[in-house]
């Protein structure tokens, strides 16, 4: 008899419900860009900072053989309040730093890497992702 009751509607609303829950669940592990990044696309800046190997001196999650030491590990940088210790951590301060370090830090161990401010943004909106 109780069984009746939960098979009143059959197996397809059942099937439904697992289906949405398990788009609502993939949504959830997809990075979103966060505020202030203008559009800048998250993948495509962790992308970026494996094919600039940024990972040879930070440890950086989600990007691929980033294990280096030489740099500060980026696991939580999102959270950070400073770049390189002197810049608010906002994505466009962010972006200005990845495209040429020296010139707003002079003295910095962090070389010009040779990005574009528009490969910058995208890196920024990846590293803003990481809480």
């Amino acid at each position: 008899m109780r069984a009746r009751v939960c098979f009143r509607f059959g197996p397809r609303p059942m099937l439904a419900s697992a289906l949405l829950l398990a788009a609502a669940l993939a949504g959830c592990s997809e990075r979103r860009a966060p505020a202030g990044t203008d559009g800048a696309d998250p993948e495509r800046g962790r992308r970026l900072l494996a094919q600039f190997q940024c990972g040879s001196c930070h440890v950086i999650p989600g990007v691929e053989a980033a294990r280096g030491t030489a740099g500060p590990p980026l696991a939580t940088f999102g959270r950070q309040s400073y770049v390189a210790g002197t810049l608010p951590n906002d994505p466009p301060a962010l972006a200005r730093w990845l495209v040429d370090p020296p010139a707003v830090k002079p003295g910095t161990a962090m070389p010009a890497l040779g990005v574009s401010p528009d490969d910058a943004r995208h890196m920024a909106a990846y590293l803003a992702t990481l809480r």
